[in-house]
């Protein structure tokens, strides 16, 4: 009985590794660390992750916190970056499609996700007794994905 639940307890927690691991600064490749100390020299409660081959950090920038999540490849390149902004940050031409498509809705978070160097907005959407969407859109205001929240 004693090996069954010792068998039980490693496999839940090997399960629970390869989903996310946790990992220091120290266990960072030089390279991530590098180029996640010149892009964001002033980051504040920093929190380190492997997923799969890539390190994941999450962090806050600002006086107002601004949330960020940014995936590093072993290298040290920067994969995909995605930002907290205000609705007032969103390009015109995503601000207008908004206000055609979604007349009466409110903004409620936003979000600039960067891949590639290429951004795209994604939107939370809310009106009262009407379904909440998620939506993203390309800088040009094209609508590229939209489902019910």
């Amino acid at each position: 009985m004693k090996t069954l639940l010792s068998l039980a307890v490693a496999t839940l927690t090997t399960g629970a590794t390869l989903h996310a691991q946790q990992l220091t600064t120290a266990q960072l490749p030089g390279p991530v660390t590098a180029a996640f100390n010149q892009a964001f020299p002033m980051a504040m409660d920093v929190e380190w992750k492997m997923k799969g081959e890539q390190y994941k950090v999450e962090f806050e920038t600002g006086l107002l916190f601004t949330d960020h999540e940014v995936w590093y490849d072993a290298t040290g390149k920067l994969l995909r970056h995605e930002e907290e902004i205000s609705t007032s940050e969103l390009p015109a031409a995503v601000s207008a499609a908004i206000a055609k498509e979604f007349a009466g809705y409110r903004m409620d978070d936003a979000e600039r996700v960067t891949t590639d160097g290429v951004a795209s907005y994604v939107v939370e959407l809310k009106m009262s007794g009407q379904p909440e969407w998620k939506v993203v859109y390309g800088a040009d205001g094209k609508q590229l994905q939209k489902q019910a929240d």
